[in-house]
């Protein structure tokens, strides 16, 4: 693969989009460029510095009780929450606190909360939190099952996202395509890339990339 590229966040130094051009193969898409968030999600500076930025889009919200993290930002998301709780973002729950949870998988691939868990979603206010949002897929997943179990969507975020709304609701994200223009995602059966026989080079999801 080729060498990592990378584009600074303009208020914080701390906060650093790595990528690497390339053919890779998502769990929803084909796209031309793998993001490498690891650090950004699990180093402390940098999860802590990513958690304040995105913090400043809701720092005139009313309510948040939950944050719910995708793909592993659930570091992020303590970070966000710490950051909201601090500039005095009110919470309707007993102790004034934020919950930070993540979805459990069922063996069809939606999203379910067991019964110990759904007090954090029914009849709460949930942020959506992920690391990139290309197709929508996962997002519209999250939404649809914050739904189910009772709570009500007040906010979108993204490290990274290509669209600035999803079912109505506005994409907060610290990068967009603005950043990374030529940012493209292809559906499996109709990709330019494999249909110019450019080799795959690595299938990534939310966890990470393996090479083939």
């Amino acid at each position: 693969m080729q060498a990592y590229k990378k584009i600074d966040y303009a208020r914080n130094k701390d906060v650093v989009l790595r990528y690497i051009p390339g053919h890779f193969v998502t769990p929803n898409s084909h796209v031309n460029y793998y993001m490498d968030l690891t650090d950004m999600k699990s180093r402390q500076r940098e999860a802590r510095a990513t958690g304040e930025e995105i913090a400043e889009f809701y720092l005139s919200s009313d309510l948040i009780d939950t944050i719910l993290c995708l793909n592993g930002m659930e570091v992020v998301g303590a970070y966000l929450a710490n950051k909201l709780t601090k500039a005095g973002i009110l919470s309707a729950n007993a102790h004034q606190t934020m919950y930070i949870t993540s979805p459990e998988y069922n063996v069809s691939g939606q999203m379910m909360f067991r019964e110990n868990n759904q007090h954090m979603i029914k009849g709460k206010r949930v942020l959506v939190l992920i690391d990139t949002a290309t197709t929508g897929a996962t997002l519209q997943s999250a939404i649809g099952s914050i739904k189910f179990y009772g709570g009500q969507v007040v906010g979108v975020s993204a490290i990274f996202s290509m669209a600035e709304r999803i079912e109505g609701f506005p994409i907060r994200s610290l990068y967009s395509l603005s950043d990374l223009p030529d940012y493209a995602t292809y559906s499996v059966d109709n990709c330019p890339l494999c249909k110019a026989g450019a080799p795959v080079d690595a299938i990534c999801n939310g966890f990470g990339y393996s090479t083939l």
